[in-house]
């Protein structure tokens, strides 16, 4: 892969778009090869030669594409793409997929509280994930569905999906969903009940509680297989904050489950935390202020164990964890959430009550004036998760997410951003001839009112990274790879309006991916993997002296380049 700005251009009229869609039987290696028509064979041989699909179980490969069209020419571009849709003619909706409410032991609000705020604060979709625990498994996951359901009477243009926050076995803390429908609450409930870490006892780090998890998610595989639910996804939350998701364990995840084991939090919630006292909590940004423990994977660095510029290390290291698994070829996506539970600056307490008896808290009520000792935000307020659906609907927002159609920011500090290479959008494969050029076409649209902080964000650099896809990793314990790096930054500090970036890679050899960050500038730092991989990154956030607001950053998931013959 040339990383070199190449101004010619050479014709792309052969070359189309490849955007995410349900797995095709060729690329699903839960088929058997007998199972296959000769096409489907004759196009997995073909992957697997080219070193993106694993031979066994695994999936290792370039997959957040459709089946190819036409059976022949299995090798040319031609074959490989084909046209779904101009990225133009999505909807792109805000969510947040990680939200707590008084049916979590550490809540408060109701739910309609939440969906007023996330409403007001201009979501279009937004996720209730209670805390997994004995009395939520009991009770809890009942009592609050027909608040959910109310919430989607009483303001019906935002999307409320049902989830729970998991205690993953032998790990962190993971959003997992369904779409709405008769046997959401039975599907969770059964789910929690089996497979929570809490509730069977399987928190430690071992390899039987591993499987554990594994397990859980193919449960939730399952349920989708049988129309249990119509859809059901995984992501996991706040994936370094205790550095006890090792990188194996997420690997396994995603082998095991790729359409519903989908990606992590880039950024965590709590980013208030990070306010310093006495007029915030002066802890660090998503509470990521913690030190190794005898469960935490020992391979990971101290830097680990905080945010950079808000963002969790595993997504802000360029070349880190999130850039190996990309380089696998696997799609693996990023989010931003809130995970509210107590707000900054609200003048409301929990209710009280027998929490274990009843599985949920009182009512909220006021208490006295702005608390700021809270380290949440009300979803939509500071992180937003914007995902690129093709209509406004709880499925198409599943498919969205899915196909890795997703931005993040904090603060507002864009107010949209539109990336191709040709006609593929974040998330999507876009297949050319060998030997050609390929050119990213960016272009974001600056912010242009106050945020919820009062001030207009103003963007000061973009930067593209991009890095090579060098096919499954031997050790599944891998967090780094060395062929990533930022290949250019754009200072766009005196524009206004509309920005339009390009940038070629020229010549195109080898399968590769790029994504993009942006940020105001106010805070920076050499990357840990030094000037030549990442010359101006975020700087790792202070505990006690992080306001949110002064460090604002975007990310998006990647566009992956294969190169198909010539």
């Amino acid at each position: 892969m040339g990383l070199g700005h190449h101004h010619h251009h050479h014709d792309h009229s052969h070359d189309f778009a490849v955007s995410g869609s349900d797995l095709p039987a060729a690329l699903d290696l839960s088929v058997p090869d007998t199972e296959l028509s000769p096409s489907d064979n004759s196009r997995r041989t073909f992957l697997r030669g080219a070193g993106l699909l694993g031979a066994g179980a695994a999936v290792g490969g370039l997959i957040g594409a459709p089946a190819f069209a036409g059976d022949k020419h299995e090798t040319s571009a031609e074959a490989y793409n084909q046209h779904e849709g101009e990225a133009g003619d999505l909807v792109w909706l805000a969510g947040d997929h990680h939200i707590h409410t008084q049916h979590s032991s550490d809540g408060q609000y109701r739910v309609i509280d939440h969906v007023k705020h996330a409403h007001a604060y201009g979501l279009g979709w937004m996720v209730i994930t209670d805390h997994g625990s004995v009395a939520h498994a009991k009770i809890g996951v009942e009592k609050v569905n027909p608040d959910i359901r109310a919430a989607r009477e009483e303001i019906d243009d935002i999307l409320v999906f049902q989830g729970l926050e998991w205690n993953i076995p032998a790990a962190e803390h993971g959003t997992v969903f369904v779409h709405p429908g008769q046997n959401e609450v039975a599907v969770l409930k059964e789910f929690e009940n089996a497979f929570d870490g809490v509730v069977t006892n399987t928190t430690g780090s071992t390899s039987a509680n591993e499987a554990v998890a594994i397990a859980g998610l193919n449960f939730l595989n399952d349920a989708v297989t049988k129309k249990r639910v119509q859809d059901a996804m995984f992501f996991a939350n706040h994936p370094a904050r205790k550095g006890i998701d090792s990188p194996h364990e997420i690997r396994g995840w995603r082998d095991a489950a790729p359409r519903i084991a989908l990606g992590f939090e880039g950024a965590p919630g709590h980013q208030a935390a990070g306010i310093p006292s006495p007029l915030g909590p002066g802890s660090g940004r998503g509470y990521y202020d913690n030190s190794p423990s005898s469960a935490s994977f020992a391979g990971y660095p101290l830097e680990s164990y905080r945010t950079w510029g808000g963002f969790d290390w595993m997504t802000s290291t360029v070349g880190g964890l999130w850039d190996s698994l990309l380089a696998e070829g696997k799609p693996w996506w990023i989010t931003a959430n809130s995970d509210s539970h107590s707000v900054y600056g609200d003048t409301s307490v929990n209710g009280g009550g027998d929490f274990t008896a009843n599985g949920r808290y009182n009512d909220a009520v006021y208490s006295s004036p702005a608390i700021l000792t809270n380290g949440d935000f009300w979803p939509g307020y500071y992180s937003r998760t914007h995902v690129g659906a093709t209509r406004p609907s709880y499925a198409a927002v599943m498919a969205g997410l899915r196909a890795g159609r997703v931005w993040v920011d904090h603060g507002g500090l864009i107010d949209g951003i539109d990336v191709r290479v040709g006609t593929a959008t974040l998330g999507g494969t876009y297949a050319v001839r060998t030997g050609r050029d390929v050119q990213v076409k960016i272009k974001i649209k600056l912010a242009s009112s106050s945020n919820w902080a009062q001030f207009v964000p103003k963007l000061a650099r973009v930067d593209l990274i991009a890095g090579e896809v060098t096919g499954p990793s031997v050790d599944k314990d891998v967090f780094n790879t060395p062929k990533t790096k930022v290949v250019k930054s754009f200072d766009v500090s005196s524009s206004t309006g509309t920005v339009t970036l390009t940038y070629t890679f020229p010549d195109v050899e080898k399968a590769f991916y790029l994504r993009l960050r942006g940020t105001d500038g106010k805070r920076t730092a050499v990357g840990l993997n030094g000037t030549t991989v990442d010359p101006v990154g975020p700087a790792m956030d202070v505990v006690g002296s992080a306001d949110p607001w002064q460090d604002l950053w975007f990310y998006t998931n990647p566009i992956f380049v294969l190169p198909l013959g010539r």
